[in-house]
């Protein structure tokens, strides 16, 4: 009787038949996923051209020798002042090294300082934001004072201060500016914390006997972290820019390592007769800031409305 049910082509028709077994087919779900992203990426050009630059500069501090086999350090006395040239893409510099090898090496620097920033802004940041906007009461009111305080004291000068007691070098350079940028990451973790505990399904989970904890780990933050991973994304422009102006004042890593502001820093002496040094290092340092802007800007609008 059974086999006849199911057997039966008008009872399959009608949607009686039992269905046939079928096994999971995760492999269309991202096929979809990954057209999503071309569809979103290729009608905007601006966004596409950001994506290569980005790749390039993460590439190029990487793996430089991708990009150049000459040493940025080693220069040809009698090749000083070149212009920019097949053999020379950035010219050379008053030693006679090459401007475009010591570009591509500066970005390991360069990059390596804006990380550390970032995630020391992101991770100090956050955990003031979270611990104020879940536990509240007057340990909110501690936090947020600080945080305040940090307001309203210029990063610049702040990054400043806290690199002139920490010292110079790159990784100093860049614990100042990731100190600096605290309070905007605890701002915006307090204010995504404090929109999702107040959340229907926070509540519910709450009132079934669920631990701080599990509340914390399971339901805050996943759906918090949006918003400061953006943030992340955003300030990763503005550390290259604060990175770069301290090593610019000579706080960076000392010569002859080619960092991105080191490289400006150098070649303003010689602006009257050898304009690429000073203008091709901004223009990488340009780039990469918009690039990453751009990007971040797709991420909290665009992509999200898509969505």
């Amino acid at each position: 009787m059974s086999q006849s049910l199911v057997d039966d082509p008008a009872e399959a028709a009608l949607g009686l038949a039992r269905p046939l077994e079928a096994g999971p087919e995760p492999g269309p779900g991202r096929r979809v996923d990954v057209r999503r992203l071309l569809r979103f990426v290729m009608p905007r050009p601006g966004l596409l051209l950001s994506v290569v630059v980005l790749v390039l500069v993460v590439l190029a501090s990487f793996w430089p020798d991708l990009f150049t086999s000459q040493d940025p350090l080693k220069g040809v006395p009698s090749q000083n002042f070149r212009g920019p040239s097949g053999s020379h893409w950035f010219g050379t510099d008053e030693l006679g090294r090459d401007v475009f090898s010591r570009v591509v090496h500066g970005a390991q620097l360069s990059l390596q300082a804006t990380l550390i920033a970032v995630l020391v802004a992101f991770v100090v940041g956050g955990l003031l934001g979270v611990v104020a906007g879940f536990v509240g009461r007057w340990v909110d009111d501690v936090l947020m004072r600080f945080v305040d305080v940090l307001l309203s004291i210029p990063a610049l000068f702040m990054s400043l201060a806290l690199v002139t007691a920490l010292g110079y070098g790159t990784v100093k350079v860049a614990v100042a500016v990731g100190i600096a940028s605290v309070a905007a990451f605890a701002r915006v973790a307090r204010s995504e914390v404090l929109r999702v505990r107040q959340a229907v399904f926070v509540e519910a989970s709450r009132a079934s006997g669920a631990r701080w904890y599990s509340v914390l780990g399971r339901h805050v933050l996943p759906n918090a972290a949006g918003p400061v991973i953006v943030l992340a994304t955003l300030d990763f422009g503005s550390s290259i820019l604060a990175v770069s102006a301290l090593s610019f004042l000579g706080y960076g890593a000392p010569p002859p390592a080619p960092e991105w502001g080191t490289l400006i820093s150098d070649g303003r002496n010689y602006l009257a007769n050898a304009w690429w040094l000073t203008a091709l290092p901004g223009l990488a340092i340009a780039a990469t800031v918009l690039a990453t802007n751009r990007i971040a800007r797709a991420l909290d609008g665009e992509w999200s409305r898509q969505r």
